[in-house]
C-alpha cells in the first residue's frame, strides 16, 4: 500500500497519547460524583465497574484512527473493471481472404471468431467495425447494439487489395469522428493534374485545426483498435505512418496476423497467386503503439486471441485510491460509538 499524502502519517503520533489521556482520565480521584441510576451505585459500591463501558472509547479510538489513515489518501495496485469505452475491430477484407488454407475459408473463420469475440465483451463497452482492402470503411460505427455488429459482420466480403493503413486511419476517425476531416488530410497523399499543357504535383490542403500535441503511446485508455490481415499491404496509406498517427494519439494497435506460415493461394483473373503475411510491419505497428503481435493459423487459434484480449480490455490493474472504502467504516464506527454511549448512560430513555 502506498499513499498520496503521507505527511498526514504524522497525525498517527497525536492519536497514540490518547490511550494515555483515557487511563489517566479513568484513574484521577472523582469527588462529588451524583448516581441517578441504581445499577451504577451497586457497580460503584462493589468495585467492579463494567468492562463494557470501555466499548465506546475504543469504537471512537478506532473511527479516528482509519479516519487518518484516510486522510493520507491510501492506494494499492489492484485489478479493475476496464474503463476503456471503444473497441474498433479493423478486419481484411482483401480478395487474400477467399483463400482456403484455413477451413471453409479465412474469411469464414474470421467472420465467426469476430462474432465470438463480440459476444464475449461486456454490454458496456462501444464496438465498431471498418472493412479494408482497396481503401477501408467504417463497417459499423462504435455501438452498443450487438445485433448491429453480428449483422455488419456477416455483411463483410471479401474484395480485391490489402490497404493495412488505410484500415488504421478509418478506425482512428471511428474513434474521433470529430477530428475525422483531419486524418482525411493527414494521409492523403499528392495528386498530379494537368495545367497549362503540362503536368503539376498538387499537395493536400492544410487541415483547418492543428493536431493536437502528441502524447505518450498507448495512453490513451479510453479505446483500442483491433487489427487483423492476412496479407502484405499493396494499397493505401503507409501502414507506419498510420501507426504513428494512432500513437501520437496514445491509442494501442493490436495486430493479428491470419492465415498458415505457407500463404495462401488465390484465383486472379483466371491466374494463381500465393499471398504471405507480412509479419514484420504488423510487429512494428503493434510495438510503436504499445501493443502486441499475434499470430493465428486456425479458426480456434484466431478465438483464443480475442479471448486472451478480451482479458486485457475487461479487467486492467492500476493504482487504485482507497480513500473511500477506508472512511466509510470509519463513520461506522464512530455511529456506532456514539449510540452506544448514548444507550448505556441512559440519556436516550
Amino acid at each position: 500500500m502506498s499513499f498520496f499524502w503521507p505527511e498526514a502519517l504524522v497525525l498517527f503520533a497525536l492519536l497514540a497519547l490518547l490511550p494515555p489521556l483515557y487511563f489517566w482520565l479513568l484513574r484521577r480521584p472523582k469527588v462529588g460524583l451524583k448516581y441517578a441510576d441504581i445499577a451504577l451505585i451497586k457497580a460503584a459500591v462493589a468495585g467492579k465497574p463494567s468492562l463494557r463501558r470501555h466499548v465506546p472509547p475504543v469504537l471512537f479510538f478506532l473511527a479516528l484512527a482509519l479516519m487518518v489513515l484516510a486522510v493520507a489518501r491510501p492506494a494499492a495496485v489492484i485489478t479493475l473493471p476496464s474503463e476503456r469505452a471503444t473497441i474498433m475491430m479493423a478486419i481484411d477484407v482483401s480478395a487474400s481472404m477467399r483463400a482456403q488454407d484455413v477451413q471453409p475459408s479465412r474469411m469464414a473463420a474470421a467472420q465467426a471468431a469476430a462474432r465470438s469475440f463480440v459476444a464475449d465483451q461486456p454490454r458496456s463497452v462501444r464496438i465498431g467495425l471498418v472493412a479494408f482492402s482497396s481503401n477501408a470503411m467504417i463497417a459499423q460505427a462504435p455501438t452498443l447494439s450487438r445485433d448491429d455488429l453480428y449483422a455488419a459482420i456477416d455483411r463483410l466480403r471479401p474484395q480485391r487489395y490489402t490497404a493495412v493503413g488505410s484500415g488504421i486511419v478509418a478506425s482512428l476517425q471511428g474513434i474521433f469522428p470529430e477530428s475525422e476531416a483531419d486524418f482525411a488530410l493527414a494521409t492523403a497523399t499528392p495528386t498530379i493534374k494537368f495545367r497549362g499543357g503540362g503536368r503539376v504535383l498538387e499537395k493536400p490542403p492544410e487541415p483547418k485545426t492543428p493536431p493536437p500535441a502528441p502524447v505518450p503511446p498507448g495512453s490513451y485508455a479510453s479505446a483500442v483498435i483491433i487489427l487483423l490481415t492476412d496479407g502484405q499491404t499493396n494499397a493505401g496509406v503507409n501502414p507506419m505512418d498510420a501507426a504513428r498517427i494512432a500513437a501520437d494519439r496514445g491509442v494501442r494497435v493490436f495486430t493479428v496476423g491470419f492465415g498458415s506460415p505457407q500463404g495462401g493461394l488465390v484465383d486472379f483473373g483466371g491466374g494463381t497467386m500465393r499471398v504471405q503475411l507480412d509479419e514484420e510491419t504488423l510487429k512494428g505497428i503493434a510495438e510503436m503503439t504499445q501493443a502486441r503481435y499475434y499470430h493465428a493459423v486456425s479458426e480456434n487459434e484466431l478465438k483464443e486471441i480475442y479471448k486472451a484480449l478480451t482479458a486485457q480490455f475487461v479487467a486492467e490493474t492500476k493504482r487504485t485510491e482507497l480513500t473511500a472504502m477506508i472512511a466509510a467504516p470509519a463513520m461506522v464506527l464512530l455511529l456506532l460509538a456514539v449510540v452506544l454511549s448514548l444507550i448505556w448512560s441512559n440519556r436516550m430513555r
